[in-house]
């Protein structure tokens, strides 16, 4: 495929902390692609939450096949647009990797644990893992990826300012990833394909759930007309093929809204590299604006029905309270953590080391692990509710 001169060329990257031979079937950025893919933390995942606690149905997305729907969102935009389909797919496969263990519930618990020592973020995380964690290299810790995979990681949102996590602090040290510029237009996809894909399989997830219903649907922009559309052409079509025919027609509407937007304003403004984009004064990839306004009104829905339904809310109470248990509980006891995280816990010179330490083995846990070891350490004790 020929690339755009906007796009991210292999031949081009600004390499690997550590150098590296080039491979002979691979480029850099399929080489990054399957390390993401063959890491521990990648197959982790499999058993963390995106809304739902992982045991909770078998049909549920985990944050596993979010992270792959993501990454096959990201391939398709960037493969129209003249991107480099690698790297997009690379950074969306890797976009997750540092949630903890029952997602957004368990990153909120653990950044006001770790406010003390140098605070908690995913995306820093993430970074944490692929430069450190993973230990299975003989040359290197972390899976050594390029410049341009790990800047996806960092700022795929956006440009990163005022005060670092930690952890983000750490890797810009080491190989500066520019955070007060935009991404590449590569992983500017990454992040918009995030959005369409969880702003998708939340509608099938809720309504599996039973949280609302189609009929809460049609009175909503875009999911509406999407139902309105099937019921013309498909009358009495039994209800889950008409559920999955009208959200379909939703995840479409997003996916060609970006392309043409991106179309649009790359047409305007003839970026002639892939610094040129990152230089910009806003990001390329993005909704339109009527789109957008649309999606809002979905995902304050999904805020009230879903995120903030009873039953949802009970379980954010309930895996909170084990989040805080189990932290406190290894920082207190180090002896407790496993043989293999003993050598972290003794080069940790002062508490906020050793903090680091614990919240890198408790961040690493799947949501059933994290419920096995809380019932090894705490027994029967009941789980108290937090305020």
């Amino acid at each position: 495929m020929t690339l755009a001169p906007y796009a991210c060329r292999p031949e081009d990257s600004r390499g690997r902390l550590y150098p590296e031979t080039v491979s002979t079937f691979r480029s850099p950025f399929q080489r990054d692609r399957d390390r993401i893919i063959h890491s521990s933390a990648f197959r982790r995942l499999k058993h963390k939450t995106q809304v739902f606690v992982e045991h909770e149905g078998d049909y549920y997305r985990t944050r596993l096949t979010h992270t792959i729907e993501v990454a096959q969102v990201a391939r398709t935009i960037a493969g129209h647009l003249g991107l480099n389909t690698d790297l997009a797919e690379a950074i969306a496969l890797a976009h997750d990797l540092g949630h903890p263990p029952f997602g957004h519930t368990g990153e909120d618990a653990l950044a006001e644990l770790m406010a003390p020592y140098g605070g908690f973020d995913h995306n820093a995380q993430a970074l944490r893992i692929v430069t450190r964690l993973e230990r299975h290299y003989a040359d290197f810790d972390g899976l050594n990826l390029t410049w341009e995979t790990l800047e996806g990681i960092a700022k795929h949102n956006g440009p990163v300012t005022g005060d670092l996590p930690y952890a983000l602090a750490e890797v810009n040290d080491a190989f500066d990833l520019e955070l007060h510029t935009h991404a590449s237009a590569e992983a500017q996809v990454a992040a918009v394909a995030d959005d369409v894909a969880y702003n998708h399989h939340d509608l099938h997830d809720g309504l599996r759930a039973g949280l609302f219903s189609e009929d809460d649907l049609m009175e909503l922009p875009v999911t509406g007309p999407a139902f309105a559309e099937v019921d013309r052409l498909y009358p009495g079509l039994e209800p889950m093929r008409r559920r999955h025919e009208a959200l379909r027609r939703v995840f479409g509407v997003m996916v060609e809204d970006v392309i043409a937007v991106a179309e649009t304003r790359l047409k305007a403004s003839r970026p002639r590299s892939a610094q040129a984009i990152r230089e910009m004064d806003g990001p390329i990839i993005r909704f339109s604006k009527p789109l957008y306004q649309n999606l809002k009104a979905i995902k304050s829905f999904l805020f009230q029905r879903m995120y903030r339904a009873p039953s949802v809310v009970k379980e954010r109470q309930r895996v909170t309270a084990i989040v805080k248990d189990l932290f406190p509980a290894f920082l207190n006891e180090p002896a407790l953590l496993p043989p293999e995280w003993q050598q972290d816990v003794a080069r940790a010179a002062d508490q906020t080391e050793l903090a680091r330490v614990v919240l890198d083995y408790v961040a690493g846990m799947t949501d059933r692990f994290a419920i096995q070891e809380h019932q090894r350490l705490f027994g029967g004790v009941a789980i108290r509710p937090t305020a």
